[in-house]
């Protein structure tokens, strides 16, 4: 019976392929006008499988003859049905309407209220409520472009593709390659994940590999803290294990902070990112940005890393704290009295270096409580501010967090504490304090007060007021030991304004003191590798010239030639021998 059916089928169609009517087509299936007619083999045609009805009707389809009640249609091992098919025999085109079905050999099906399709180039046109099914994906329209030779479908009327992995894809045009699995994303596109989503104009993506690929400005947002996002104008991203590589103009948002660099990469499960080329970590909350070359973020622990010749600026509103190292570190905690309240901290390792416009240092290292405002300096530490220089095994500074000044300094273990005389001229003329404790306070930025425990000695130069010139005049030098030593740090001078426990004090007049004992054994004044501008601290050392000071001694040595010339004169009054 079947046989029959089709043999009825196939006689009816060439009865009435005399009197066709060329078939108005979609622009996307139109031929060009120069084409030559094309010869179809036999096998290549279009071929009714089954039909309950054969009608032609002059006044419906220009006449063309349709067949209605569960249409079957294969070409070219793809299955078409439909509630009703026009077949224009000649030109090898159909026109499919009601419950549209098209299965194809390589599994895809594509539902639709309508189609049309050529079958001389294998190419169709589905539209309305438009499903194409495959096991990579489902994609919806209201109009789709296919091409079964290219293998590719295509929609500019915008359209959703859900995939296998739970993704939901929302684009106004996208082109489907179903032998490679690619879809080629153009114009705004959002892709709805239950982790994150991602926004671009440009993406490709790969439901093989489950890859994207971006090709302009693209956010991947993380939805449980969308603060945490990734942009970028270049790069692919892992949809399974969440992996980004970014290429181009990136930058990785996390915990209020932002990751930039040349190439950058980021994993959104584990939080770990890392950057390479430019790189900047900015903290807005801190006003604290760091650069470098190589940089790593942890999200999870709130921590980062940056190395390459790295340095950290903490912007302030009256004076910046600039802070290089050979690595840098930093992150955030918990305060131990309130987990509500989160603590920033900086680390500088190795060759550390700090600048700031009254206070400049280096260190082996450098710890920064950024929110309490305490900096920590470690092994062979050197601070100097203005013409004064602090060392010791430790140093300790307190910053005021509200007006952003250096309160105090706690020297911890061999402090000495040196203060030029006399800023202006080159004289080798320093006061010197040392001990076993100090703390030093600031000033209207500078340093002011020194409190010194534990063997404390100083050195100090001692001026008068001539009465008559009314300018300064030197009377000597004051060697002073104790237990506790109170100095207070002046213009010009250092004034030992209290000295108790064990004290012993003795003022010698510059013609009684020689040049050896002005100093202390450790004296360290150091000038060659000295912070004078922030750019400094971007070397290991500025290596400056080492400044040349000149010796004062003239009086001293007046006053031995005199005690020398009284010796040889003793000497000579005193009867020679002679040997006989």
């Amino acid at each position: 019976m079947r046989i029959i059916l089709f043999l009825l089928l196939f006689i009816s169609t060439l009865s009435f392929a005399q009197d066709k009517t060329p078939v108005k087509r979609d622009p996307y299936l139109q031929t060009p006008s120069t084409a030559q007619p094309k010869q179809v083999k036999p096998e290549d045609k279009v071929k009714i499988i089954h039909a309950d009805k054969i009608i032609k009707d002059p006044a419906k389809y220009e006449g063309n003859q349709y067949f209605t009640g569960n249409v079957q249609i294969e070409h070219q091992g793809s299955i078409l049905t439909a509630d009703e098919v026009v077949l224009y025999s000649e030109e090898n085109f159909v026109k499919a309407m009601g419950n549209t079905k098209l299965q194809n050999a390589d599994g895809s099906v594509i539902t639709a209220g309508e189609m049309e399709y050529d079958g001389n180039t294998q190419k169709g046109v589905a539209r309305k409520n438009v499903v194409l099914t495959d096991p990579k994906q489902t994609i919806k329209t209201d109009i789709l472009y296919y091409d079964r030779l290219a293998n590719q479908a295509y929609f500019n009327t915008g359209g959703t593709i859900a995939d296998s992995q739970g993704n939901v894809m929302y684009t106004k045009s996208a082109t489907y390659f179903l032998n490679t699995k690619m879809i080629d994303f153009v114009g705004n596109v959002k892709i709805d994940n239950a982790q994150y989503i991602i926004e671009g104009v440009n993406i490709k993506q790969n439901q093989n590999t489950n890859t994207a690929e971006f090709f302009g400005p693209t956010t991947i947002t993380n939805r449980a803290n969308p603060k945490n996002r990734v942009y970028t104008e270049r790069g692919t991203y892992k949809m399974g294990s969440k992996e980004a590589f970014l290429n181009k103009n990136s930058k990785i948002f996390y915990n209020d902070k932002i990751l930039t660099g040349d190439d950058m990469y980021f994993n959104q499960i584990t939080g770990f990112g890392k950057a390479t080329g430019n790189v900047t970590l900015d903290d807005p909350k801190e006003r604290r940005y760091i650069k470098g070359g190589y940089g790593e973020i942890f999200e999870k622990k709130d921590s980062a890393m940056m190395t390459k010749n790295p340095y950290a600026v903490k912007a302030m509103e009256k004076d910046s704290v600039y802070f290089a190292a050979e690595k840098i570190i930093s992150y955030q905690r918990p305060d131990s009295l309130d987990i509500k309240i989160k603590k920033s901290f900086l680390r500088a390792y190795k060759k550390a270096r700090v600048y700031k416009s009254n206070a400049q240092g280096r260190a082996d290292s450098i710890a920064f409580n950024e929110t309490d405002g305490i900096m920590h300096m470690y092994t062979k530490p050197i601070l100097w501010s203005g013409e004064k220089q602090v060392t010791g095994d430790k140093i300790e500074a307190y910053f005021n967090t509200k007006n952003e000044n250096i309160d105090s300094l706690r020297v911890i273990g061999n402090a000495f504490a040196i203060s030029k005389v006399d800023s202006l001229n080159l004289k080798d003329e320093f006061n010197q304090v040392k001990g076993k404790f100090m703390t030093v306070y600031y000033e209207k930025n500078d340093i002011k007060e020194a409190r010194v425990v534990g063997n404390a000695q100083s050195i100090v130069y001692v001026d008068d007021t001539d009465q008559e010139t009314k300018k300064p005049e030197r009377i000597g030098i004051t060697l002073s030991a104790c237990g506790i030593i109170g100095a207070l740090f002046e213009e010009r001078a250092l004034q030992i304004i209290s000295c108790s426990i064990g004290a012993t004090s003795d003022t010698y007049p510059m013609s009684k003191i020689e040049p050896g004992r002005r100093k202390f054994p450790d004296f360290n004044w150091n000038t060659r590798d000295r912070i004078k501008k922030w750019q400094d601290i971007l070397v290991d050392s500025p290596e400056y010239e080492e400044t040349k000071y000149t010796s004062d001694s003239e009086l001293f040595d007046k006053a031995q030639k005199a005690i020398d010339d009284e010796k040889a004169k003793e000497e000579a009054k005193k009867p020679k021998r002679t040997r006989k």
